[in-house]
C-alpha cells in the first residue's frame, strides 16, 4: 500500500468508526467554555455583536470613529499635595508615623549614596553610574508594601527597591566596584545588582527584556499558588521605563500575562525622558496607562512623588494580582527625571537646565514626605542635618571598604559557564596563563585575589 494511498483511507475513515474500535473507548470532545461562548452567533434582536474578537460591543447605527485627542486624560491619583497636605482627611496616609520616618530615611540615604557615587564616577573612581533623583518615592513606596516572597525585576533606576528590601550598603558599593565580595564575581557592570535572598532577579542591560520575564515567572507562580494552598500566595512584580514601553517585549508581556491571567505588577515610572526623547516624541496617546487598558488589565496612573500615593496604590493593586487565581495590574508611576539619564548622558544637550531646577525646587518625593513630617512636628532642619552628616559617613565607610578590596579570582571568568571547566576552557586557560607569566610587566596580577595561582589551579583542575 502506497503512503498516499493509507494517508486517504485515513482521512476518509469516521471516529471509531471501524470493527475494532467498535467496542473501545468512547471519548466524546469537551469543547472549553470559552470557545462555546465566543461561538454564540447574534439573533436578529440581539443588542451585542457576540463576534469572538468582541463580544460585549453593542450593535449601533452611528457611525462615529472612536477619538482619542476628545476624551479627558486618565486621572493620577494621589494622597498628598505638593505641599504635603492630605487631601482626604477620613482615609489618611495608611502609615504609621515610625514607619513614615523609616521610609524617609531610606529615600534620604538613597539620594546621598546616588550623589557621593555620582561624584566618584566623575573622579575616575567608578566606571558607571545611574542616579534615582525624582524618582525615590516609587522604588522605596512600591518595595516596602509587596510581600519579601514576592519575585521582582528591575530595570536600572530600582535602587531604592534593593536598600528597602534589605541590600545594603557593603553589598551596593561591592557590586559597583566589582571586588572579590560581589555577588556577581564582577561579571556585570555598576548598577546591575541582584539578589536571590531578597527574590530579586539580577537586572539587565538589555532594555525591557524583563517584562516578558516576569510575565513568565508570574505564570509559574500562579501554578504554585494553585498547587500550594498551604503557603502564602505570591506575585511578580515588574519595573520599567515609559521607554521601555516603547519596545516589542513590552507588548508581548503584557498580552501573555492578560490572557493567562496571571497574578503580576507592571510598574513603570514614567519619568518624562527615554534618555534623550521626550514622552512628546515616544507615543501620542494617553501615556502607558492607556495601553494597560487596551490589553484589557486593571490599570492606574499614580503620582509618584506621593510616596504614600505609591504605597496604597501599590498595595491594592497586589490584592487585585491575587483575585480570582490572578491577573495582572498596570501602573503608572508619573515622576520627572531629575538627574541626567546616567554618567554617560549629559542631559542639558536636550533640555533647558532651568526645567530641572524647577522640578527640584517645585516638588520632588523627598521634599513631599519631610513637609507632611513637619506638619505632624517629626521633622524639623536639626534632624535633617542631623541625619544626612550620619547617612553620608555610613556610605563613604562603605564606599572606602569596598575600593580596597582586591578584584574576583581571575578563573572566575572561565568558571560558571558550564557545570564542569570543558578542555576548550582549560586550553583558553593555559593560553591566558602563558601570555601574563610572559609579560608580568604589562598585567599587574596582583590586585586579583590569588593572582596568577588562581589559573595555575584551574588548569590543573584543582
Amino acid at each position: 500500500m502506497s503512503f498516499r494511498y493509507a494517508a486517504r483511507r485515513l482521512r476518509a475513515r469516521k471516529p471509531w468508526s471501524s470493527p475494532a474500535c467498535v467496542n473501545g473507548p468512547q471519548t466524546s470532545k469537551v469543547t472549553p467554555a470559552w470557545q462555546t461562548s465566543r461561538a454564540v452567533a447574534s439573533t436578529p434582536s440581539a443588542e451585542k455583536v457576540l463576534f469572538p474578537g468582541a463580544l460585549n460591543s453593542k450593535f449601533t447605527n452611528t457611525l462615529e470613529f472612536l477619538r482619542p485627542s476628545t476624551q479627558e486624560a486618565i486621572s493620577t491619583y494621589r494622597v498628598l499635595d505638593q505641599y504635603g497636605q492630605v487631601l482626604d482627611k477620613e482615609t489618611g496616609v495608611d502609615t504609621e508615623d515610625e514607619e513614615a520616618l523609616s521610609l524617609y530615611r531610606n529615600m534620604v540615604c538613597l539620594s546621598i549614596m546616588d550623589l557621593l557615587m555620582f561624584e566618584a564616577q566623575r573622579q575616575g573612581r567608578l566606571s558607571f553610574y545611574m542616579v534615582s533623583a525624582g524618582e525615590e518615592g516609587i522604588a522605596i513606596g512600591s518595595a516596602s508594601v509587596l510581600s519579601p516572597a514576592d519575585v521582582l525585576f528591575c530595570q536600572y533606576r530600582e535602587s531604592g527597591v534593593y536598600l528597602q528590601r534589605g541590600f545594603t550598603l557593603d553589598q551596593f558599593m561591592n557590586q559597583l566596584f566589582s571586588n572579590a565580595k560581589d555577588a556577581g564575581l564582577g561579571r556585570n557592570m555598576p548598577v546591575h545588582y541582584g539578589s536571590s535572598e531578597l527574590n530579586i532577579h539580577t537586572i539587565s542591560s538589555t532594555l525591557a527584556t524583563q517584562i516578558p520575564h516576569a510575565a513568565g515567572a508570574a505564570y509559574a507562580l500562579k501554578l504554585q499558588n494553585q498547587q500550594q494552598p498551604d503557603v502564602p500566595p505570591r506575585i511578580a512584580v515588574c519595573y520599567f521605563g515609559e521607554g521601555a514601553a516603547s519596545e516589542g517585549d513590552f507588548h508581548a508581556a503584557l498580552n501573555i500575562a492578560a490572557t493567562r491571567q496571571v497574578p503580576a505588577i507592571f510598574i513603570c515610572r514614567n519619568n518624562g525622558y527615554a534618555i534623550s526623547t521626550p514622552t512628546s516624541d515616544q507615543y501620542r496617546g494617553d501615556g502607558i496607562a492607556s495601553r494597560g487598558a487596551g490589553y484589557g488589565m486593571d490599570t492606574l496612573r499614580v503620582d509618584g512623588n506621593d510616596i504614600f500615593a505609591v504605597r496604597r496604590a501599590t498595595a491594592e493593586a497586589r490584592r487585585l494580582a491575587l483575585e480570582d487565581g490572578g491577573k495582572p495590574v498596570l501602573i503608572e508611576m508619573m515622576a520627572y527625571r531629575v538627574g541626567h539619564h546616567s554618567t554617560s548622558d549629559d542631559s542639558f544637550a536636550y533640555r533647558q537646565k532651568v526645567e530641572v531646577e524647577d522640578w527640584k525646587r517645585r516638588d520632588n518625593p523627598i521634599t513631599r514626605l519631610r513637609k507632611w513630617l513637619e506638619s505632624r512636628e517629626l521633622w524639623d532642619e536639626t534632624k535633617e542635618k542631623a541625619l544626612r552628616s550620619e547617612l553620608r559617613k555610613e556610605v563613604l565607610v562603605a564606599f572606602d571598604k569596598a575600593e580596597k578590596q582586591k578584584k574576583p579570582a581571575i578563573r572566575h571568568a572561565f568558571e560558571g559557564v558550564w557545570e564542569e571547566v570543558t578542555e576548550e576552557q582549560k586550553a583558553h586557560v593555559r593560553e591566558l596563563r602563558d601570555i601574563l607569566e610572559r609579560y608580568p610587566k604589562e598585567y599587574d596580577v596582583d590586585q586579583y585575589e590569588d593572582g596568577l595561582e588562581s589559573l595555575v589551579k584551574l588548569s590543573e583542575g584543582k
